[in-house]
């Protein structure tokens, strides 16, 4: 085959393949997330630990495992628990109260005259949302906090407050 029928064989190749378009392409349908990924979707992503595990992934694999209910999720409230359960296939039920209660979305901010600069609300910070140094004073990112509220006992000093965060 000579080098201009190879390059026309090609050309009509390419050119078939554009006109079909997509709809005549075979669809690929991709398998539905893990139980475990679409119950963490559903949390908060607080990880405040009121549910009992370290975080939203732990309480998400230990529903998906059956060793944890829908109910135990404060921050995620009555709504949260709902989903839960539908996509657990189990009877809804509302929040655990005796986890704590159900708060709208907060941040936490430093309240700089009073800060010493101690490090420990950096420790307690799950999502790393506080920055500062030794004995500097610290600040809150808004868009990384989590409103979880792990920093605020953690503060020897109570220069920590939750304020209502904005609207987004």
């Amino acid at each position: 085959m000579a080098y201009r029928d190879c390059r026309r064989l090609v050309c009509s190749a390419v050119a078939a393949a554009i006109m079909a378009g997509p709809a005549d392409r075979p669809r690929m349908s991709l398998p539905p997330p893990p139980l475990v990924e679409r119950l963490d979707r559903l949390l908060p992503q607080t990880q405040c630990g009121q549910c009992g595990y370290p975080g939203c992934r732990p309480y998400a694999q230990a529903m998906a495992a059956g060793q944890a209910g829908p109910d135990h999720c404060p921050p995620g409230g009555d709504e949260g628990a709902l989903a839960l359960a539908h996509v657990l296939g189990v009877p809804p039920l509302p929040y655990d109260r005796q986890r704590g209660q159900y708060k709208p979305s907060a941040v936490a901010v430093v309240v700089e005259e009073d800060c010493i600069g101690c490090t420990k609300c950096i420790q307690a910070c799950p999502v790393d949302a506080i920055i500062g140094g030794a004995r500097l004073m610290h600040v809150v990112l808004d868009p990384l906090c989590t409103g979880c509220e792990l920093c605020v006992p953690a503060c020897p000093v109570d220069c920590i407050v939750m304020e209502p965060a904005a609207a987004s």
